[in-house]
C-alpha cells in the first residue's frame, strides 16, 4: 500500500504543478508579460514546485535527510538521466548564454551548498545545521540569477518560450487553486509513505529520496525533453535542465531551510561531489567532440554513469 500511496502522490505532485502553472502564466499573460518571461520564471518555478513542497514538508516532519536527498538526487538525475537520454534521441545544442552563465552558475550552487552545510568541516563545530541565515544566504543567489534572467527576457523576442493559453480569470484562479492543493496533499502523501518504504527495505531516507523521489519528480522533464529532442526542437533543453537545477538548490532549499532549519548528514557529501562532478562534466562536454552540444556518445556517458551511481548507492 505505501508504493501505490507513493506513487499516487507523485501523480497528484506532478499534476497540481502543471495545473499551477496553466493557471499563473493566464494570470501573467493578461499584465502582458512576455512569453518568454513566463517561460524563464514561472514555467521554471512550476517545474520546481514537487521539489520545494517535499522538501518544505520533509523538514516540518524532521526528514533532513529526505528533504537534501531529494535536491542532490534531483540535480544528478536531471544531467545524467534527463539530458542523457535526450541526448540519444538526438545531438543537443548549447545555447551560448548556458555556458557562459547558467552552467557555471549551476556549479556554483553545489559549491555554496557544500560550504554551507558543512560546519564540521569549516568552522570546527559540533553539528551541522542547515540554518535560517543559510536560507537567506541561498536565496540571495537566488535573486542574482532572477535578475539575470528578466535581462535575458528583456533582450529576447517577447513572443518566443512558452506558449500560454489565455483563461477567463476564475477560471485561472481555479486553476492556481487547484493546483496548489493538490501540491500539498501529493507531497504529502510521498514524505509520509517514503519513510515507511525507507523502513521496509532497510534503506536510509537520503537514498530514497535521491532514487526514488528525485527520479519521479524529474519524470515529466524526462518526457518533456525527450519529445522535444525527437522533434528537433531540443535547443533549450540543457538550459532548462540547468536553470532548474540552480532553482533546486537556491530557491527549493533556499525557502525550505528559512522556514524551518535541517540537520545535515556528511553522509551526503559523497551524493553532493556527484551532483558537481556531473555539472563540471556537462561543462566539459559542451567543448568536446563536436562543439557546443552534447552528442550521443557523450548522452551515453551520461546514463551509464547515472547506472553506476545508482548501482554504488544500493551496494
Amino acid at each position: 500500500m505505501a508504493y501505490l500511496l507513493l506513487i499516487i502522490g507523485l501523480v497528484i505532485l506532478i499534476s497540481g504543478a502543471n495545473v499551477l502553472v496553466i493557471g499563473a502564466s493566464s494570470f501573467a499573460k493578461k499584465f502582458n508579460i512576455p512569453n518568454l518571461v513566463i517561460g524563464l520564471t514561472i514555467v521554471s518555478f512550476g517545474t520546481s514546485f514537487p521539489e520545494l513542497i517535499i522538501n518544505i514538508l520533509a523538514g516540518y516532519k524532521g526528514q533532513s535527510d529526505l528533504a537534501i536527498g531529494n535536491i542532490i538526487g534531483s540535480n544528478i538525475v536531471n544531467i545524467l538521466l534527463v539530458v542523457g537520454v535526450s541526448a540519444l534521441v538526438r545531438p543537443l545544442r548549447v545555447q551560448s548564454n548556458t555556458v557562459k552563465f547558467e552552467i557555471p552558475f549551476s556549479i556554483l550552487a553545489v559549491l555554496v551548498l557544500f560550504v554551507l552545510a558543512n560546519d564540521i568541516l569549516f568552522d570546527g563545530a559540533q553539528l551541522t545545521i542547515l540554518s535560517r541565515s543559510d536560507g537567506i544566504i541561498l536565496l540571495a543567489f537566488f535573486l542574482i540569477f532572477i535578475y539575470y534572467t528578466f535581462i535575458i527576457g528583456k533582450h529576447g523576442n517577447a513572443d518566443e518560450g512558452h506558449q500560454v493559453k489565455v483563461l477567463a480569470n476564475w477560471k485561472s484562479f481555479l486553476y492556481m487553486l487547484t493546483g496548489i492543493i493538490a501540491l500539498y496533499f501529493g507531497g504529502l502523501l510521498i514524505v509520509d509513505n517514503a519513510t515507511i518504504i525507507a523502513l521496509n527495505l532497510g534503506l536510509s531516507e537520503a537514498v530514497i529520496g535521491i532514487l526514488v523521489i528525485a527520479l519521479g519528480t524529474s519524470l515529466p522533464e524526462l518526457a518533456t525533453s525527450v519529445v522535444a529532442a525527437y522533434k528537433g526542437n531540443a535547443d533549450m533543453a540543457v538550459g532548462n535542465v540547468v536553470g532548474s537545477n540552480i532553482f533546486n538548490v537556491f530557491f527549493v532549499l533556499g525557502i525550505s531551510v528559512t522556514l524551518s532549519p535541517i540537520s545535515f548528514n556528511s553522509i551526503l557529501n559523497t551524493d553532493m561531489l556527484a551532483a558537481l562532478i556531473a555539472s563540471i562534466l556537462l561543462f566539459i562536454f559542451v567543448f568536446t567532440r563536436k562543439g557546443r552540444q552534447i552528442d550521443r556518445v557523450e548522452g551515453s556517458v551520461f546514463i551509464a554513469l547515472y547506472l553506476g551511481y545508482v548501482i554504488w548507492l544500493l551496494v
